[in-house]
């Protein structure tokens, strides 16, 4: 990645000075890793004739809808945040997922409660491309990796954390407890961002404020980026000009292949999340270690992002995600085998470790193979595209559920898809130096 220079500050100075972006970015995704979970949880109880009685296809609908809205949030906020700025378009997420987030709490039925759901997913399909993003930008090249699965992390420690609190609170104190304790965060992480949370330099050099970008680089100890690359237009070309970007040239065979990984990946992460309770209850284990096998798979998912960032800077992301992707397929496969609880709570610490991992591998080669200019708006499509994944597999899952053979064609199902993921991220190729 070709830079500019910049008179770095002291390394104490720049360290605390930057040191707000990573530490808020990270809340910011936690957050959106609550609400991967949290309609996983409740869908047992919602099920139930004293709650919303829920069918099958009523609690598909329920899953679905609220993907459709991650969908166009990351299309429609990822682009804006590369002519917006990142500040402003992740404060503006954390704000609106909150708030819908909350309101579902309150919802007096089911038609509402999928509505609060879409709306809240407009968000927070936002959120998580603008964080990367922003995280990538004020961080020192060569960490691209690193940095990425490091504040994935926090997508799953929230939804380790939502699958924990699930336990004790839904029998307790009722499944609308759980969106009242996930939209809580945001009364501190808010007013915490907009005191404390500065703009990207990458994204004030590509809009044509290089002045403001090297006062800001100068603060951070950071050195600026080149604001474009081949085919990218570099600041004041809009919305439209960014999006044609990322299909011409040099960048179209990426943009396609990563289109469809991150279909196979997040159709993976959604499928497992929202419908692994409910498999496990067909399979006869009892709610409570239903939701363990959850909190376990998410467990997984965080020690799998720590070695998996550490390996992508090594051996580069591309190759560590198609290693990922490929061992996933397998892991996944041996789930469908009926084993005695303590091998299958390994299986489901195996399985997070490579499922969720290899996703977030595919977000730390977009971020590295794109210009500042186009950074955000990759990292949407790529995210948007996934979403649509994130539809499909909790619809598919949904099926097999109904037809009472989630168990295991459910699970070999996935190891299919997570085959493909290895094959289509095999199509990309490297552009740009981490």
């Amino acid at each position: 990645m070709s830079t500019t220079p910049v008179h770095p500050t002291a390394p104490g100075t720049a360290a605390r000075t930057a040191g707000w972006v990573a530490p808020l970015c990270w809340i910011a995704v936690l957050l959106d890793g609550f609400d991967l979970v949290v309609v996983g949880t409740v869908i047992p109880t919602l099920r139930e004739p004293g709650e919303f009685g829920l069918t099958g296809t009523g609690a598909t609908a329920v899953i679905t809808i609220g993907l459709v809205g991650m969908m166009i949030g990351a299309l429609t906020i990822g682009t804006l945040t590369d002519v917006v700025g990142r500040r402003k378009a992740l404060i503006g997420a954390v704000v609106s997922f909150s708030l819908f987030t909350l309101l579902c709490a309150f919802a007096p039925n089911a038609l509402v409660f999928g509505v609060l759901r879409f709306l809240a997913g407009v968000g927070l399909g936002g959120c998580l491309p603008t964080a990367i993003a922003m995280v990538n930008e004020f961080t020192r090249s060569g960490r691209s990796g690193r940095v990425t699965t490091t504040i994935m992390t926090g997508y799953h420690v929230g939804a380790v954390a939502t699958a924990a609190l699930a336990i004790p609170v839904i029998p307790s104190l009722g499944w609308r407890w759980m969106f009242v304790i996930g939209a809580a965060p945001a009364l501190v992480l808010v007013p915490l961002m907009v005191a404390k949370l500065p703009e990207s330099p990458s994204y004030l050099v590509a809009a044509g404020r290089r002045p403001e970008a090297e006062e800001v680089a100068r603060r951070h100890g950071l050195e600026l980026e080149r604001p474009a690359g081949p085919d990218v237009p570099a600041g004041g070309g809009g919305a439209a000009a960014t999006v044609r970007s990322l299909f011409t040239g040099g960048y179209a065979r990426n943009t396609l292949a990563i289109g469809v990984t991150s279909f196979m990946g997040l159709l993976l992460v959604y499928g497992l999340n929202n419908w692994l309770p409910t498999i496990m209850r067909e399979a006869g284990y009892d709610l409570g270690d239903a939701l363990a096998f959850l909190l376990v798979l998410n467990v997984g998912a965080v020690v799998g992002l720590l070695v998996a960032g550490t390996v992508a800077d090594r051996i580069g992301a591309r190759t560590a995600g198609m290693i990922w992707f490929a061992s996933g397929a397998v892991f996944l496969a041996l789930l469908s085998v009926r084993l005695p609880t303590a091998g299958l709570y390994l299986m489901c610490f195996l399985t997070g470790c490579f499922v969720f991992s290899a996703q977030v591998l595919v977000y730390a080669f977009t971020s590295a193979n794109n210009p500042p200019a186009v950074r955000a708006t990759a990292l949407g499509w790529s995210a948007g595209a996934g979403r649509i994944g994130a539809i499909v597999g909790p619809v598919i899952t949904g099926a097999l559920v109904t037809a009472g053979i989630a168990f295991p064609w459910g699970f070999y199902v996935f190891a299919v898809v997570g085959a493909l993921g290895a094959a289509a991220l095999s199509v990309t190729r490297a552009l740009r130096r981490a």
